[in-house]
């Protein structure tokens, strides 16, 4: 019988993501994302409420659209860099492009109670949990 040595396994692993996050498989250069961006951090705010936290340095808020509905929230928008007409781009890191994502909270949102405020390149939304979500004390007879 032969064993496998698992620490070999992960080793092998591991190279197998480090080639793949080298390899540029997303396609970078053309757009900012379908996936991943702009980053999102979603908290739980008391019992009940969500709040989104989404970072968009340099982008105009014209230039966004958000929807609610059930438990998600879905964020589009566009991303524009302008270099200017007379230079010579040596490195970019900096996307430009489309994005769209969507990002689900464990409970259904009140979407009318939703609210949006943008601020310095950073956008907040506030998720209220609807009604019907929130769990409700029941009297035992």
């Amino acid at each position: 019988m032969m064993r496998t040595d698992p620490f070999q396994n992960l080793l092998t692993l591991q190279r197998a993501l480090d080639r793949a996050r080298a390899s540029n498989w997303l396609g970078a250069t053309s757009s900012s994302a379908r996936g991943a961006y702009p980053p999102v951090n979603v908290f739980r705010q008391g019992e009940h409420d969500f709040l989104a936290v989404v970072e968009l340095p340099g982008i105009d808020r014209s230039q966004l659209d958000l929807e609610v509905k059930e438990n998600a929230i879905r964020l589009r928008g566009r991303k524009s860099v302008d270099y200017g007409a007379e230079v010579s781009l040596h490195r970019r890191e900096r996307l430009q492009g489309e994005f769209d994502r969507t990002i689900a909270v464990p409970v259904e949102i009140d979407a009318a109670q939703v609210k949006a405020e943008y601020r310095d390149g950073v956008l907040a939304i506030f998720l209220p949990q609807a009604e019907a979500a929130k769990p409700r004390t029941v009297a035992i007879d």
